[in-house]
């Protein structure tokens, strides 16, 4: 009879134990979610900032200057090939260009990967993406940045200025919202 309760009082020890590490193993993963980006942060700046200026040259060989896009409001996106939050926030960030473009809008994005250019490109048409891509390079990054997790997305005013910063995943719904906030 002693081994017995011995025994169960030993199962309900571990049991407890199981538990106390399950809740840290959760905490962990939720912690982790929150500082990864896979939760996406909405900050609208109180100051807005003026964004950077930049020369990219796009994938499909065209240069553009920010100098040369003043008065026409942005939407810049720092994404990778490889970021399943970016792919999909890419149909969101195609159809607002597609739908505001007439309207002045340009939508950007700046890809991190370490990938050659010509995959990223093809990476781009696959999913069938209308908006200008080029490569993100370690000054542009320093000037938006730093950029910590992706996708990142700024929104930038007519007058220049970044008056909303989104890390991670944006739906087409909010997305939309924020467009607005830029006309």
């Amino acid at each position: 009879m002693r081994d017995s309760i011995r025994i169960e009082s030993l199962d309900w020890s571990f049991d407890r134990e199981v538990h106390r590490v399950h809740r840290l193993l959760l905490f962990t993963v939720a912690a982790t979610c929150l500082l990864s980006g896979s939760i996406p942060v909405h900050a609208a700046t109180d100051t807005p900032a003026i964004a950077p200026s930049f020369t990219a040259r796009t994938l499909d060989g065209k240069t553009l200057k920010s100098s040369d896009l003043k008065g026409r409001p942005m939407v810049i996106d720092f994404w990778a090939t490889w970021c399943g939050p970016c792919r999909a926030s890419m149909r969101h960030l195609d159809a607002v260009h597609l739908e505001y473009e007439a309207r002045g809008l340009l939508v950007l994005g700046f890809s991190v990967d370490e990938e050659p250019a010509l995959r990223v490109k093809a990476f781009g048409q696959k999913l069938g993406v209308h908006f200008p891509l080029a490569m993100a390079n370690e000054r542009l990054l320093d000037q938006y940045g730093p950029i910590r997790q992706i996708p990142t997305t700024f929104f930038v005013n007519r007058q220049g200025q970044i008056v909303r910063r989104v890390v991670g995943y944006i739906d087409r719904e909010t997305l939309e919202s924020y467009v607005q906030e830029l006309f």
